[in-house]
């Protein structure tokens, strides 16, 4: 049955609150599973799973399907359409608000190979790559629809307007891949905005093993929260961050990275650097 078919049966409305917009080129869908070259060895997270489009092609390539949603409208036309698949699991929630180790415990037992596939809803995009990348539970890709804006902040360099947080992390945590660029006019009702669909391939070894991925993530969120102000300030006075200033300011030094610079400016081997020098003067055992 065609998706708008759907809508009408089971009477459902797309909420501009949630980000809800119908994808009506299909061809989409496949591209993005074709893109996470799956198999059966594969357990997938779905992220706002709605009316299946994206799940009837997952399910019958990889070995177990959690297909999450928040709204409890979809849930009639995901349990009929799935609700006897073997593989197919469904899950009414946030994800948002649930440990996504702890959803893999339950729902997948066992698993060992995890992927996350989504057409990601606008307004949560960056929350919730970031509650994937700091999981406990090892992802090997996430393969996602986003805005085009944050395709481009995923795969910008150091020193460009674009670069910020995203562009760290998403480098922080592995490659990222630009698959297929999807117009705005595939999507009912039309958005604002193009969208592409991004693979973000997770790093098999950590990239700086002898830094501490909290503490980094920490720093640079602290710096890019004030991206306007130099590190100086970001970093000492902000109160986001909770170095003492002295103990920053050494480091920096240390690090040899001036005060003066904006994080837009800093590599990430910088901020790893710098990172370490902040640990090190933090660590009692340091003076001892």
């Amino acid at each position: 049955m065609h998706l708008q078919d759907l809508c009408s049966r089971y009477n459902i409305r797309f909420k501009r609150q949630l980000g809800q917009n119908l994808l009506v080129d299909d061809n989409i869908n496949r591209i993005m599973v074709e893109a996470a070259n799956l198999t059966r060895d594969d357990d997938v997270i779905e992220v706002g799973a709605g009316l299946g489009a994206l799940t009837r092609y997952l399910h019958p390539v990889a070995r177990r399907v959690l297909a999450i949603e928040i709204d409890f409208s979809f849930m009639p036309c995901l349990e009929d359409r799935f609700g006897t698949t073997g593989n197919v699991v469904l899950f009414r929630g946030d994800v948002l608000n649930h440990g996504v180790d702890k959803l893999a415990a339950e729902f997948l037992p066992g698993g060992e190979r995890f992927h996350m596939l989504s057409n990601l809803p606008y307004y949560i995009t960056t929350p919730v790559l970031f509650h994937f990348w700091e999981s406990p539970l090892p992802m090997r890709q996430m393969v996602v629809m986003v805005q085009e804006e944050v395709a481009l902040r995923l795969t910008a360099t150091v020193d460009t307007p674009d670069y910020g947080m995203l562009a760290m992390a998403a480098r922080y945590f592995g490659d990222v891949d630009l698959i297929r660029r999807v117009p705005r006019t595939c999507f009912r009702p039309i958005p604002k905005v193009d969208s592409c669909v991004v693979r973000l391939r997770t790093r098999e070894t950590p990239l700086y093993p002898d830094v501490e991925r909290a503490f980094l993530m920490a720093l640079m969120r602290a710096a890019f929260g004030q991206r306007r102000k130099t590190l100086r300030n970001s970093l000492t006075k902000s109160g986001n961050f909770g170095a003492p200033r002295e103990t920053v300011l050494e480091a920096m030094e240390a690090a040899a990275i001036a005060p003066g610079r904006r994080p837009q400016t800093v590599t990430l081997d910088e901020f790893a650097r710098l990172a370490k020098e902040i640990r090190l003067r933090m660590n009692p055992e340091r003076s001892t």
